[in-house]
């Protein structure tokens, strides 16, 4: 009966290493599946980084061109505002000559008549 629970505790302990074995290595499995997420989450980002730097600078680029091909519209906007101005200038000139006489006038007979 000794040499059976001998033999039993034998494979008992034979099992409890097995199942040690086995955990460390799905431990080890673990591990390397972690270190590779880990390394292609790094790698994903250096690309995303590359692929926002790409289009960074061809947003800058198309920027650039517009901002060179909108220069002389924008000096001829400039000198047609300025004309616009000058004209809008004298026609209120011209327009406050024409009808001063008459707000003075205007203003004269109201600050001369006294209502009772």
């Amino acid at each position: 009966m000794k040499s059976k629970m001998a033999a039993n505790r034998r494979n008992q302990q034979g099992g409890i290493q097995l199942l040690l074995d086995a955990e460390q290595q799905a431990q080890l499995i673990i591990n390397d599946a972690r270190n590779a997420k880990l390394a292609r989450l790094k790698q994903a980002k250096e690309e995303a980084d590359n692929e926002i730097a790409n289009y960074r600078s061809h947003v800058d680029s198309e920027f650039q061109r517009k901002v060179a091909g909108n220069t002389g519209d924008s000096n001829s906007n400039v000198n047609r505002l300025d004309q616009e101005t000058d004209a809008k200038i004298s026609h209120l000139k011209t327009e406050a000559a024409r009808i001063s006489l008459d707000v003075v006038n205007m203003l004269l007979k109201h600050t001369t008549t006294v209502k009772n």
